[in-house]
């Protein structure tokens, strides 16, 4: 890595198969990190902070901590941002919550995270095409 916003390749490896095996999406360089879209409308984040972000001073022996920002429906979000580590709330976006991917990363709640995240902001035609769970993960 050379600084912050990379994402070590190991992440963007666990990360591709979900977003891009979603309908019509792509991924592209954000401002900082790695943005998965579909369409004009990003469902997905990831990015290395920099050692002066808050979550960065959180990492457990040194080892570098990735942040993924994600969409949930509005009845998830306080479970899930009042549940504590690894989710946190970004403080922007209404409908936005973050997680910390560290060493006990829940790579499937991950996928299905991501998943839910595309169905809140796909058109209802490419949502309905999206096999998803059918109850809470």
């Amino acid at each position: 890595m050379t600084g912050p916003g990379d994402v070590p390749p190991e992440i963007l490896d666990r990360l591709r198969p979900v977003c891009l095996g979603l309908p019509e999406t792509y991924e592209e360089p954000a401002w900082v990190g790695t943005r998965w879209r579909i369409r004009k409308r990003t469902f997905a984040h990831v990015h290395t902070p920099g050692p002066d972000h808050p979550r960065a001073r959180a990492a457990a022996a040194g080892a570098p901590v990735c942040l993924l920002t994600f969409r949930s429906p509005g009845d998830e979000i306080a479970g899930l941002t009042g549940s504590g580590h690894p989710f946190y709330e970004p403080g922007w976006g209404t409908d936005v919550v973050g997680m910390v991917l560290d060493d006990g990363v829940d790579w499937v709640e991950v996928a299905e995270l991501l998943t839910e995240s595309y169905c809140v902001l796909a058109p209802k035609k490419l949502a309905a095409l999206v096999d998803r769970p059918s109850g809470p993960g």
